[in-house]
């Protein structure tokens, strides 16, 4: 029998060694690069020299081995490193849309991604509907003779929807259109590229990184996609210029290899938090949970031994109570009343006047975001328990419960 897939183990195969056999590549602190020929130099601003490095903007060894690791992890054939998660976004949807296009999008998705598919892609004369992505005949209905992409996050953000990647991959594969998945929220968890999507995003900044101490993105897929990304005539991600630099790119790189201890501590941390404020009665949404609408099909796609995620979200129904409970667990130390995710604490904040502020409050009422929705990305707290006690405190003090 055919063992399953572990992303972990993919990193761990990784053989980097450094310039001077290092057991960390080294990190190459230079914009540009020398040739020995000039004949070389033009050969690789055509595209014809595989593993010369020309100028940073384009590829440097650093970012390279990141991208390698990460394209290990996700098994694509490639991918490319970007300067943010936007960047890793927004480039790609610009290199795969033309003025004409149109694209399918997850109603509920991160706000910065809502602003730039409905406010900014309308310049570009590019259009985009936004659907309930969770029904799949809402997705056809919406499908046009121009649509080029089906864009969803495999774990909405804040409502913690899962999105069906092999029934959306045979959507689009019926269509003849690309489907693009952001993973942010379930790295190892989910491998959406076996799954069948044909371009997997990263923010880097979060569970992946894992420190909250940089903004980095990542962009994985085909090699003919990423090369066409990196073009030095017309590839979005080269010409537009959103590169990490090499120091926190091998930062990164040395997080990956810790990543799966973290995502399962999360896992686990969370998995107890939801199921402990479940037992009071209170609106708890998270995949673990048998409860959730979507548990079985969680189950279905994801990689064993990682858990439900660290992302866990509170309904306490107001948007006074939100910001009480919030004050009132970071006094305590439950974590911290920050965006973001991913970080060592656990950090919280009120979806609809922070992350997701972005989408008009009618479209966030239509799609079930709660004005009193808290979303919590749980921390790898050692003591769980205490941490639960914690918040039980918060809610009585409160009234909420």
């Amino acid at each position: 029998m055919k063992p399953a897939f572990d992303p972990a183990e993919q990193i761990q195969n990784l053989l980097q060694f450094g310039e001077f056999g290092g057991v960390n590549p080294s990190i190459t602190d230079s914009s540009t690069f020398t040739f020995m020929d000039p004949v070389t130099m033009r050969e690789t601003f055509l595209g014809h020299m595989e593993g010369c490095f020309l100028y940073s903007r384009h590829w440097n060894p650093s970012n390279k081995y990141l991208a390698d690791a990460l394209a290990s992890m996700e098994e694509t054939e490639s991918a490319w490193i970007t300067a943010s998660g936007m960047a890793a976004i927004t480039c790609s949807i610009l290199q795969l849309c033309n003025s004409g296009d149109h694209l399918i999008t997850s109603v509920t998705t991160y706000g910065g991604t809502f602003a730039f598919l409905v406010n900014y892609l309308p310049k570009f004369n590019i259009s985009v509907s936004c659907v309930n992505i969770t029904d799949l005949d809402a997705v056809r209905e919406a499908i046009r003779p121009n649509t080029r992409l089906i864009y969803t996050e495999t774990l909405t953000n804040p409502l913690l929807q899962v999105s069906d990647i092999p029934k959306l991959t045979g959507i689009a594969k019926e269509h003849d259109i690309l489907l693009m998945v952001d993973n942010t929220f379930s790295p190892m968890i989910f491998s959406p590229a076996r799954l069948g999507a044909d371009i997997v995003v990263y923010s880097l900044t979060k569970f992946i990184n894992g420190k909250n101490d940089c903004v980095a993105g990542a962009i994985c897929g085909t090699k003919k996609f990423i090369e066409a990304l990196s073009n030095v005539n017309n590839g979005t991600a080269m010409l537009l210029g959103p590169v990490l630099d090499p120091l926190r790119s091998s930062g990164i790189l040395k997080n990956l290899h810790t990543l799966h201890i973290r995502m399962k501590q999360h896992s686990h941390n969370a998995m107890f938090m939801a199921n402990g404020l479940k037992e009071l009665g209170l609106k708890v949404i998270y995949p673990g949970l048998p409860s959730h609408p979507q548990h079985a099909l969680f189950t279905s796609m994801m990689n064993t031994g990682y858990g439900y995620g660290g992302m866990m979200a509170l309904d306490v129904d107001t948007v006074d109570r939100a910001y009480d409970l919030m004050r009132m667990m970071q006094e305590e130390g439950v974590g911290y009343l920050a965006v973001s995710l991913g970080f060592f604490k656990t950090l919280f904040s009120n979806s609809g006047k922070s992350t997701s502020s972005e989408v008009p409050e009618e479209i966030q009422r239509n799609m079930g975001l709660s004005e009193g929705l808290v979303r919590f990305s749980i921390g790898l707290d050692n003591n769980i328990e205490r941490s639960l006690m914690k918040v039980k405190y918060c809610l009585t003090n409160l009234h909420i419960i």
